[in-house]
């Protein structure tokens, strides 16, 4: 069986207009919205970083300016702020944003607009960047991996021990309520924990073959792009990562691990608040004052 190289690119999607979160999305990308002091782009950059990742691919909206706006934010040296804060004798707060200009190598893509609408568009827009014997990760800005270690160490850890898996996904135990929601797994083989399929968004419980839900981190290899092509299109007219993983699964091995982490959404308002909420509590040094307040009222 073909063995490709580890993972050292990821990709990034965040392709979409964001309707839910106008009129904010009219102006800047939804990824670029804070989750306490970064923006949930940078965390998911932060967990590629964690990872080992050496590149990474941002696809983001044709048509906005996004792709300004994400190489700005990572690219820009920014030598007026520098400067500003060193003669106000506050150098230290340039900190957060050196950080970021360490970062490894980011390139923003816009995503091809030839292409479906569909979750599986921006990883095919960035398939110049994918080396033919190098298997990769990708990562949807709408979701986190919080309180615990990052999907994207998890997958490479574990393609280290599974070298020939056509791919590798992370899941996670979803109330019933929410199985409508999500792509819903089926296993092929409990004990190895292989896929047979995933049923995206079904419409009613008995549809659903699980309670285990894919969440948005993949460790795939270049036989992904066989099947993310336009005419493969799905649920919706879309074209879905799912199906493509899916198609994968019908000729090796595609294994399902559980996440170290807790994932939260952040596509929607109401999940964005949740998870904006979990992660303050949890992350910044501010937390317990939050917490007071939202627990007992008290500023």
């Amino acid at each position: 069986m073909t063995k490709y190289r580890k993972p050292t690119k990821a990709i990034i999607t965040d392709a979409g207009f964001a309707s839910r979160f106008l009129p904010i999305t009219k102006t800047i990308p939804k990824a670029m919205i804070p989750m306490g002091g970064k923006p949930v782009m940078q965390l998911c950059v932060e967990e590629c970083v964690e990872g080992g990742i050496k590149e990474i691919i941002i696809v983001a909206t044709p048509g906005t300016k996004s792709k300004e706006i994400y190489e700005d934010y990572f690219n820009n040296p920014a030598e007026n702020v520098r400067k500003l804060l060193k003669n106000q004798g506050k150098s230290d707060r340039f900190k957060s944003v050196q950080r970021v200009l360490n970062f490894p190598k980011i390139v923003v893509i816009e995503q091809d607009p030839t292409l479906p609408y569909g979750n599986g568009s921006p990883i095919a827009s960035a398939r110049e960047f994918i080396d033919d014997d190098e298997a990769f990760v990708v990562l949807y800005s709408d979701d986190l991996i919080i309180g615990g270690q990052g999907d994207v160490a998890t997958l490479i850890e574990a393609y280290a021990k599974n070298p020939t898996a056509k791919a590798i996904i992370t899941a996670q135990e979803m109330p019933e309520s929410e199985w409508n929601r999500y792509g819903m797994i089926a296993l092929k083989d409990q004990r190895k924990r292989t896929l047979s399929h995933i049923v995206e968004k079904p419409k009613t419980p008995n549809l659903s073959p699980s309670s285990l839900t894919s969440i948005g981190r993949y460790l795939l290899t270049p036989e992904i792009f066989k099947y993310l092509l336009p005419k493969n299109t799905g649920l919706d007219d879309e074209l879905w990562t799912v199906d493509a993983v899916t198609k994968l699964a019908k000729i090796g091995d595609v294994l399902v691990i559980p996440s170290h982490g807790k994932w939260v959404s952040t596509g929607d308002p109401k999940n964005y608040f949740l998870a904006q909420l979990e992660y303050v509590l949890m992350n910044e040094d501010y937390a317990s004052h939050a917490k007071d307040v939202f627990t007992r009222g008290k500023w």
